[in-house]
């Protein structure tokens, strides 16, 4: 896969997850979360207000820290095409 064609198929998965209405685990969540802070190679602290939240996404954070950009492309287009087709 092209790097173009990874970067079509990460925004359509991200699109697809702005989309979603209802939550989602919270096991998923910080997933997402974490393979989308490495794809986009933002690194800035977590802001929730709350401690434990951002001890969680630190700690999501630390379990990508040795794959690369086009990787955690790949991961989160994975979860996210693996989420929707088990919840049909």
């Amino acid at each position: 896969m092209s790097n173009d064609e990874l970067d079509i198929e990460f925004q359509d998965a991200v699109n697809r997850v702005n989309a979603h209405t209802e939550p989602f685990p919270a096991d998923v969540l910080l997933k997402l979360y974490a393979y989308y802070k490495r794809a986009t190679n933002d690194y800035g602290k977590p802001r929730s207000k709350k401690p434990i939240i951002n001890a969680f996404k630190t700690n999501a954070l630390f379990q990508t820290e040795n794959i690369t950009e086009d990787e955690a492309k790949q991961e989160y287009i994975n979860l996210v095409t693996n989420y929707f087709l088990y919840r049909k």
